[in-house]
């Protein structure tokens, strides 16, 4: 009878085991040759993602944690009209909708399990267009050293960081990094290393910390608007050509440094500004309600 019962207490604490146990998942874009470009369109409903360069050969290599066994992802790889098209689809098959998952983020504690999380690994021997499509969770971008022409990432509820970890730019200009967010906190550090020609960074509720550590390369124009949170901007060294448009409400309170020229109202210009400076950062920020604080 004891023994019977052992063994009864040994397959539950089995069972247990097996239901806690996460499904490890790996999807790999083995193509070489035969395309100028890679596209990822990737989505996922709820996880901590991570993207880096890795020596990996691989154009595109995914490795993947889920806790949910009964959703399972979708990827896929073609190659059409010298592009080497990849998608990897995790769509949440229950009825979570989008207020469910900003009432989850408000009461959340600190070291909250997103379910599943996902390494995405590029090659710096491959050029990319990226499209990052995120219900709720973290996500993190190390873009260093990679070849970017785009970045985009939009997501209900999240927190976005993107930064260039070993002080190695993007080595193509890119044309659009855009993030957008209804609910979260956006984190662009040495946004310069990006050389994109054109920045959006668009949060309903939440924060954006903007960080130039030097003056662009190429011409930029950014937008970055909070309609109710916080706006961190800060600026390179007053020699680089920076033109500053804010728009502001009586419900933003604003500090700006005192080195700032004003052309017009709402307008301001650094020490190095020309009009006609090929290296222009042009700024758009907006902030509803909150603060902005450039420095």
């Amino acid at each position: 009878m004891l023994r019977k019962l052992c063994l009864l207490f040994l397959l539950m604490i089995g069972w247990v085991a097996v239901s806690k146990a996460q499904l490890v998942k790996e999807f790999k874009a083995k193509e070489q040759n035969g395309f100028e470009e890679v596209r990822l369109d990737f989505t996922s409903y709820k996880s901590t993602t991570q993207l880096k360069r890795t020596g990996s050969t691989y154009p595109v290599y995914i490795h993947g944690h889920l806790e949910k066994t009964n959703i399972l992802p979708v990827f896929s790889d073609e190659i059409a009209r010298n592009v080497l098209w990849t998608s990897l689809m995790h769509k949440n098959v229950e009825s979570e909708n989008l207020g469910k998952s900003i009432t989850s983020k408000l009461f959340a504690g600190a070291d909250e399990d997103y379910d599943h999380s996902w390494d995405v690994s590029l090659s710096s021997d491959f050029l990319y267009h990226l499209d990052f499509n995120l219900g709720m969770g973290k996500s993190e971008f190390d873009l260093s050293n990679l070849s970017i022409n785009q970045l985009k990432v939009r997501s209900a509820s999240a927190d976005v960081t993107i930064h260039y970890d070993s002080d190695l730019p993007n080595t193509v200009v890119m044309d659009t990094l855009l993030v957008t967010l209804n609910m979260g906190k956006v984190i662009i550090d040495q946004a310069n290393f990006s050389n994109a020609k054109k920045m959006i960074f668009e949060v309903n509720y939440g924060a954006i910390d903007l960080i130039f550590s030097e003056g662009m390369t190429t011409s930029s124009q950014v937008i970055a608007a909070v309609g109710a949170g916080t706006l961190h901007l800060k600026l390179p060294a007053e020699n680089f050509p920076v033109k500053i448009k804010t728009r502001t409400t009586a419900m933003c309170k604003t500090s700006l440094p005192s080195y700032l020229r004003t052309l017009e109202k709402g307008i301001y210009v650094t020490k190095g500004y020309e009009a006609s400076d090929p290296r222009l950062l042009d700024l758009t920020i907006d902030v509803g309600v909150g603060s902005l604080t450039v420095e």
